[in-house]
């Protein structure tokens, strides 16, 4: 049995540094094929591969090669997880020697393994137990690897292991974020576009029958009430298309929702009041931002369904934390009678009205509870309220 000279520790420390914290997708890959020179040239093998777990977490694919012949490689390109270059579970030691080079040869090596390759070890790239890729070097003899060598190549296959986990990680990361970025989306095209282009659907049937009737005052009322929302959807769309972002005033929710109030009775001829008894609110921007349309979802259900005259918001602060109530006089809860055309606020707490379940969402990323009913005094209320332990969090975020 021959033994192996040191690799020079110079070089040794040259390689644990280039090991990442966590790459992802090919960059890592292109980092596993150069450690495997330098692993190959470090343990004084003939050979080695490189595989990595797939994202299924069922099969073994191979990354990178040196000095394997054709057929081996053919087989190796993607194995079941337990399957591969017969070395994937030698149990838990990042190090393992493959005793049994007759199976190996039964996965498809041919004559290669007990003949050109006497020997295989693995280097296991493993995080929490689990084998996340694996090296595999070929030696043409049996070969004592020194301690110290062997010291070295278990720490790349941790530090390597570490990374593959990272990547996973981040890989997950990224999918969630692109979940989040599209139920973002959604949600801004409702606030932005949705409540214009359902105000323009109502303005219709009732142009229709203006024309139908020759009733040319209203047509032309009803027409300007179309054109004017199609204009906003034209903007809106552009300005989610282009920025994609949200409709928040850089000065602040209070500043946002005064802004609101100050057109509300020009476009529904309904009055609206901002009472604010809070003089510093203590909220990040993205408490804000959830904040500010679930109360402008709210006022858009005033406008389209209430049939108000007036309406409020009222941002209090309570013994269990920031209340935000948003109420108005109109028709209330009640079922709509069969001569209706405009629809009652009742569509607020139906199952399927979108917007509800946007402004339920948006309460429970904010940990707030959001509540909708009949106003003591008439009309609707809806209560959101933000537990103060959630409002000091956004105070320090």
């Amino acid at each position: 049995m021959s033994t192996l000279t040191a690799y020079p520790l110079q070089e040794s420390c040259t390689l644990l540094e280039a090991a990442p914290h966590g790459k992802s997708g090919d960059d890592l890959e292109l980092l596993l094929q150069h450690f495997l020179a330098s692993i190959v040239a470090l343990a004084g093998a003939q050979a080695g591969a490189v595989q990595m777990l797939t994202d299924d977490r069922k099969h073994m694919r191979l990354v990178a090669q040196q000095g394997l012949p054709p057929h081996v490689l053919e087989a190796e390109r993607l194995v079941d997880r337990d399957g591969g270059m017969c070395g994937t579970a030698f149990g838990g030691d990042v190090l393992g020697w493959v005793d049994d080079l007759q199976s190996c040869g039964r996965q498809g090596g041919g004559h290669y393994f007990g003949g050109q390759c006497q020997g295989v070890l693995a280097i296991s790239l493993s995080h929490g137990g689990e084998v996340l890729g694996i090296y595999n070097l070929f030696f043409a003899s049996k070969v004592e690897i020194p301690a110290a060598t062997q010291t070295i190549l278990r720490l790349i296959g941790r530090l390597l292991g570490l990374s593959l986990h990272n990547a996973r990680i981040e890989r997950e990361r990224l999918r969630l974020t692109v979940m989040k970025v599209r139920q973002e989306m959604v949600n801004e095209v409702h606030d932005s576009i949705a409540q214009t282009v359902a105000y323009a659907r109502m303005r219709l049937p009732l142009l229709n029958d203006a024309i139908l009737a020759h009733d040319n005052p209203k047509a032309i009322k009803y027409f300007a009430d179309v054109k004017q929302a199609m204009s906003e959807v034209h903007d809106n769309l552009r300005e989610v298309m282009t920025y994609f972002r949200t409709r928040m005033d850089p000065l602040g929710l209070l500043h946002a929702l005064q802004g609101i109030a100050d057109g509300f009775f020009d476009r529904n001829g309904i009055s609206l009041e901002i009472r604010n008894t809070v003089p510093h609110l203590n909220l990040s921007d993205d408490q804000e931002i959830q904040v500010f349309h679930i109360v402008q979802e709210g006022l858009a259900n005033i406008a389209k369904h209430s049939m108000a005259r007036h309406a409020a918001v009222a941002i209090n602060k309570t013994p269990m934390g920031l209340e935000f109530v948003i109420e108005d006089d109109g028709l209330g809860m009640v079922a709509p009678s069969v001569s209706t055309i405009v629809t009652t606020a009742k569509e607020l707490t139906s199952s399927g009205h979108f917007g509800l379940e946007i402004m339920q969402s948006r309460a429970q990323r904010l940990g707030a509870s959001l509540e909708v009913g009949d106003n003591a005094g008439g009309g609707t209320r809806v209560r959101l309220l933000l537990p103060t332990a959630h409002v000091a969090a956004g105070r320090t975020a």
